[in-house]
């Protein structure tokens, strides 16, 4: 798997699986959103609100009524019974009815009426909820046992007398009332307050039709619990005010649990982030920090350094293989090994080529001041007694300041060469020329030389004419070059063979010598423009650039020059030029 890759399969993932914490946590925050406002709502109609949730959230099947096991627990827990009557009467399902004997296994339609009306059964205060969700319509019965009720009705048949308390036990009742912070109130039929007994600083003074109602189902928005006595003889009805008994806030069964399930999960999921992204971190934050120390090393220029014994150990195990968290920079650690390698070797070579071109700088030094020297003796000679010398001596000195003077021109004539090659195409003037011709006329120039007399040259080429596109100058140059180098670095009587045609579709100048020769040292850098061959019995001539401005030359010309030599087996110099 390649970097890219693997870095995007090692990033894609993260970013998954925080996604999925983000959405994880989003669910949470809004269940506990809805919890709390279907919580305030069971809480707010309690316990109307809970038999409504029960029928919404209730499944029925084939005659069977499946409901929540945590609505089972709460009813159980409020000391309540749930019973669902089917359309023909019969309890379905119930709920926590066998610790109340006197509940029917089913209903008559008089029981159902009653019940729907007097929101009462025998003892227990009855909140119904009928259904139509499914197929056959459902009644949900939610009863319990309401001492208030009870004590109300127990007070109405001791104390009561054409429907209101008698007056002789008022005092009675209210300090019996005050004492559980309660409050009793007599209304008549058109709602107005006949008595008021017990601590009534919160109490509604005067009420509408539906406050009662209203009261008895919301009792979470009102101060009080209330329940209500209405004697049908009298049509005044007795209402008991009752402080709220302190207990636990109501909560959804269900989503309370489930929503310990996802509090769970993520707070799971933060426990396995927390180890990951320290993980993570360390594992792509420590080949950064390594990365970081071969930057500083490489900077200072330590390129053979860059990877210590410390790396080195930390980067790979003890059989090679390079260790898990450093593999996903696999190729990043293999190009610093590359390119610190690359770096190194251009270092040396650096400093190879400062040391030749210093040891260079110190020849052409050397070559300039010894004619230098020879002009500046004989400038003196001449003009201190001019008169002394003979025309003989004096021919020979002006030949020698010639020479000298040549020999300068020619090494200066190297430099600018070599600098006007390097400046690219804009010195060449291509155009159409007969290679065989220019070198014919190449090698005849150095036949014809009477100093040239004790060396042979031979030409071989073709009858026809070789057309190619270059500079007719400075290939005239090379070969000056190729020529003159068979002759400075071998003793007369050396055989110098020049051959022109035609190889794999190029134009070819073979240049073939028997002479001396060169070693190996020699012959790796006969280009290099900053080296020059010499040996210990032989004073060699030259600025030592011929070859590099040949080479030059040749390139600049987009061909190939290669240099086969050993020692006492001659020289052969090849160059391919294209058509």
């Amino acid at each position: 798997m390649k970097i890219q890759q693997r870095m995007a399969f090692h990033f894609t993932y993260q970013l998954i699986f925080y996604a999925l914490l983000m959405v994880v946590i989003t669910l949470v925050a809004c269940i506990l959103f809805f919890q709390n406002m279907t919580s305030n709502e069971i809480r707010r109609n309690f316990p109307v609100g809970v038999l409504q949730q029960i029928a919404q959230e209730a499944h029925y099947k084939d005659g069977t009524i499946q409901i929540s096991p945590e609505w089972d627990k709460l009813i159980e827990e409020k000391g309540m019974w749930l019973q669902v009557v089917s359309a023909e009467g019969e309890v379905i399902y119930a709920v926590n009815t066998t610790p109340h004997h006197t509940l029917p296994a089913s209903y008559s339609i008089a029981q159902l009426l009653d019940i729907q009306e007097t929101r009462t059964f025998e003892t227990y205060a009855v909140h119904t909820q009928l259904n139509f969700a499914f197929q056959d319509p459902l009644l949900y019965m939610l009863g319990y046992p309401s001492p208030d009720l009870d004590q109300l009705v127990a007070w109405f048949d001791a104390y009561g007398q054409l429907g209101i308390v008698r007056s002789e036990a008022v005092s009675h009742l209210d300090r019996r009332l005050r004492k559980t912070g309660s409050y009793l109130q007599v209304i008549d039929p058109e709602s107005h307050i006949v008595q008021g007994i017990g601590d009534g600083a919160y109490v509604q003074k005067a009420y509408r039709q539906l406050d009662i109602l209203a009261i008895q189902q919301s009792p979470s928005n009102y101060d009080t619990n209330i329940v209500a006595h209405r004697d049908k003889l009298s049509g005044m009805t007795w209402i008991l005010y009752t402080p709220h008994a302190a207990e636990a806030p109501l909560k959804h069964p269900v989503m309370e649990k489930a929503t310990r399930g996802l509090i769970r999960i993520t707070v799971l999921i933060l426990l396995l982030a927390l180890p990951i992204s320290i993980w993570h971190g360390y594992r792509y934050g420590q080949p950064l920090i390594l990365f970081a120390g071969w930057f500083e090393r490489m900077g200072r220029g330590q390129y053979d350094q860059v990877l210590t014994a410390k790396d080195m150990r930390k980067v790979f195990r003890r059989n090679g293989m390079m260790r898990i968290r450093y593999r996903l920079y696999k190729e990043v650690i293999e190009s610093f090994y590359q390119m610190t390698h690359q770096l190194a070797q251009i270092e040396k070579e650096r400093e190879r080529l400062e040391k030749a071109q210093a040891e260079w700088m110190s020849g052409i030094s050397h070559d300039l001041r010894t004619p230098l020297a020879t002009i500046q003796g004989y400038g003196y000679m001449l003009e201190s007694l001019p008169e002394q010398w003979s025309q003989e001596e004096m021919r020979i000195m002006g030949s020698t300041i010639r020479e000298k003077g040549d020999y300068m021109l020619e090494l200066i004539s190297d430099f600018s060469l070599i600098h006007q090659l390097k400046q690219g195409d804009s010195i060449l003037k291509f155009r159409e020329i007969d290679l065989v011709e220019l070198v014919r006329c190449s090698v005849l120039k150095y036949v014809n030389d009477a100093m040239m007399s004790e060396y042979q040259f031979h030409y071989v080429g073709e009858d026809c004419p070789l057309l190619i596109q270059a500079d007719e100058t400075w290939l005239m140059r090379l070969m000056d070059n190729l020529l003159s180098n068979a002759v400075k670095h071998n003793p007369p009587g050396v055989i110098v063979n020049v051959y022109v045609g035609r190889m794999n579709d190029k134009a070819c100048i073979r240049v073939i010598d028997n002479g001396k020769g060169m070693d190996e040292e020699t012959l790796h850098h006969l280009f290099n423009r900053y080296y020059r061959g010499t040996n210990s019995d032989e004073s060699t001539e030259g600025s030592g650039l011929g070859m590099s401005i040949a080479k030059t030359i040749v390139e600049a010309h987009s061909g190939e020059i290669q240099v086969k030599s050993k020692v006492w087996q001659g020289t052969i110099i090849e160059i391919l030029l294209p058509n």
